[in-house]
């Protein structure tokens, strides 16, 4: 009985470290950059386990849900609650991984049908300050960093036992519980965090093709100006690209107008860009 109470015991402790710690973030925007006063506001997991972290929107997450569940149950013809997809929009639509083991961190978006992924090549360094206040339960110490074009405020904790944060921010002796650019434009707030057994990123739909950052800007800004190209097969842009599995993305094909669907695609990108002008990355 002794031995099989010790096997318990280890077996329990292995299970605890392998849990996920979620954290959750308010994270509030002002995207527009031709209206401040419009303000988004949602909340973000930070996922952090012992081999990584995963920072993704939780509307994204749900988003992602409905559609995988519609598409597996759906046979030939799919059908989506539209209130329902709208009471999930987000302006997160990407993802950020850190890798633990070997002090990377990649970022993840769609453009078009696919999904691109990057490396972050440029390190984050802080300037950490003596100032210290209490947000919430929490001793925070301040910091400072420019990044992407942005200055950047951080206030950080050792309370608890975590050296990560938001988005691509980490390198601190601690966790971070704010961080806000100094213009006001976009706040990441801790607001509460709890266990599960694993983190709920969900499957991606299309291809994810790997990318250096560079040419992914230029995918961007391409995709603004042409998005009927990534809406094939050959949309990659010429760039050198590692297609990491094949798939078909949600909205491909039908019986439409090809130059209706373009027209609306076309009109739909450049209202999504004009609502987002004012980017987190500047630089």
């Amino acid at each position: 009985m002794k031995k099989i109470g010790v096997i318990a015991l280890a077996l329990f402790i292995q299970h605890v470290s392998g849990q996920t710690n979620r954290f959750v973030y308010q994270v509030t925007m002002k995207p527009d950059a031709e209206n401040k006063s419009t303000i988004k506001t949602e909340n973000a997991y930070l996922d952090i386990s012992p081999e990584k972290s995963v920072f993704y929107s939780e509307n994204k997450m749900k988003r992602d849900s409905v559609m995988q569940k519609a598409f597996q149950g759906g046979g030939g013809r799919v059908s989506i609650s539209r209130d329902v997809m709208e009471g999930l929009r987000t302006n997160i639509n990407y993802s950020v991984e850190k890798d633990k083991t070997n002090q990377k961190t990649f970022f993840k978006e769609r453009i078009g049908r696919d999904m691109y992924s990057y490396e972050e090549d440029r390190p984050i360094t802080w300037k950490i300050s003596s100032e210290t206040q209490k947000i919430g339960e929490y001793k925070v110490q301040k910091a400072e960093t420019d990044f992407a074009g942005r200055k950047w405020m951080a206030w950080f904790t050792t309370d608890l036992p975590y050296q990560d944060g938001p988005y691509k921010f980490g390198g601190l002796p601690g966790l971070i519980v704010k961080v806000e650019d100094d213009k006001g434009d976009y706040s990441f707030d801790l607001m509460k965090n709890y266990k599960v057994v694993e983190s709920s990123v969900s499957n991606q739909f299309g291809n994810t093709l790997k990318v250096k950052r560079a040419d992914f800007v230029k995918q961007q800004k391409k995709y603004q100006t042409d998005p009927m190209s990534f809406m094939t097969q050959g949309g990659s842009g010429g760039f050198s690209v590692t297609r990491m599995g094949e798939g078909r993305g949600p909205g491909g094909g039908g019986n439409q107008n090809p130059n209706d669907m373009r027209k609306r695609v076309e009109e739909r990108v450049k209202e999504e860009a004009k609502k987002n002008s004012n980017p987190i990355e500047v630089q």
